[in-house]
């Protein structure tokens, strides 16, 4: 089993496995809260329920995420496709990370209290997450090694944004 794992994801060195491992563990994660959110509203405390919708969603997830693995492994230029999943790990890590620590931030600068619209509210908080979630993603990349991905991801998205003076290559 570990041997078919290592030939369907390209790894050539045991410390690679933990990719597959943590994406089944994000994965799983990944389903048990939908699962918890969808059953909050209908039955809350039915654990057996809950293990079962959390399976059948990671699994709905799954299939949708290996569909996005085959068409994205191409467009990425990837050499192995273990680095996919490291790919949308640290997407994941990081975009929850910076929203989550954006409320935070707003609470500590008191923006929350003196703005009382919601979209202008809404509006400077994802002003706030954006640069957070730029230098995170070029960090958690790093520490995924990832770093050539993403640094290559932020020069692109920067110059796109405007920023091309930045970049001389």
């Amino acid at each position: 089993m570990i041997n078919d794992l290592k030939k369907r994801w390209e790894i050539q060195k045991n410390w690679q496995l933990i990719y597959p491992f943590l994406g089944i563990i994000g994965l799983l994660l990944s389903g048990y809260i939908l699962a918890k959110g969808i059953l909050k509203s209908f039955s809350p405390d039915n654990l057996i329920l809950l293990f079962f919708l959390t399976l059948l969603v990671s699994y709905g997830i799954l299939n949708v995420t290996l569909k996005i693995f085959n068409k994205l492994a191409s467009k990425w230029n990837v050499t192995y496709r273990w680095e996919l999943i490291a790919i949308f790990l640290v997407f994941a890590i990081t975009g929850s990370t910076a929203a989550k620590i954006s409320g935070p931030i707003l609470e500590a600068l008191d923006l929350k209290e003196m703005i009382s619209n919601s979209f202008l509210f809404w509006t400077i908080r994802i002003l706030l997450i954006f640069p957070i979630y730029q230098v995170m993603l070029v960090l958690v990349g790093w520490l995924f090694g990832q770093f050539d991905f993403f640094w290559a991801f932020e020069k692109k998205m920067l110059k796109r944004m405007g920023f091309k003076r930045f970049f001389n290559e």
